[in-house]
């Protein structure tokens, strides 16, 4: 598929037109449909147990009750960000906001750069 967003459901696509606006500014990158997620940059990894293969740096996914941003690689909080992030929860690397419209578009940036330049510290980050 040539354009991520047209993987979002119609009544999720205005939403996800601001988020890739917003990912792109960052980021610099174009968006690549990985699953369900659109995501910028890839990197590679190797797990303890030696599996390797590549994933996206950081994207989002509109799920069907909320978003999920993902913030790689997922090993730090962000307390400062996360304060002024607004209504949001915590999985091992998303965090989940209802809406785009409930947080603070800054510190969704903020959150965004962070998570690049913490991923940075421990792979080698590509733009496509």
């Amino acid at each position: 598929m040539s354009d991520p967003l047209l993987s979002v459901a119609e009544e999720k696509r205005a939403e996800a037109k601001r988020l890739d606006a917003i990912f792109r500014d960052v980021t610099g990158w174009s968006p690549q449909l990985w699953c369900n997620t659109i995501g910028y940059g890839r990197y590679a990894y190797k797990t303890k147990s030696g599996i390797e293969g590549e994933f996206f740096a950081t994207g989002f996914n509109m799920r069907a009750r909320d978003i999920s941003l993902h913030i790689l690689p997922g090993y730090s909080d962000f307390p400062k960000i996360a304060k002024r992030l607004g209504p949001h929860k915590r999985g091992r690397s998303c965090w989940y906001v209802k809406s785009l419209a409930a947080i603070d578009e800054a510190a969704l940036r903020d959150l965004i750069r962070a998570g690049l330049d913490d991923l940075a510290t421990v792979a080698e980050i590509h733009p496509e």
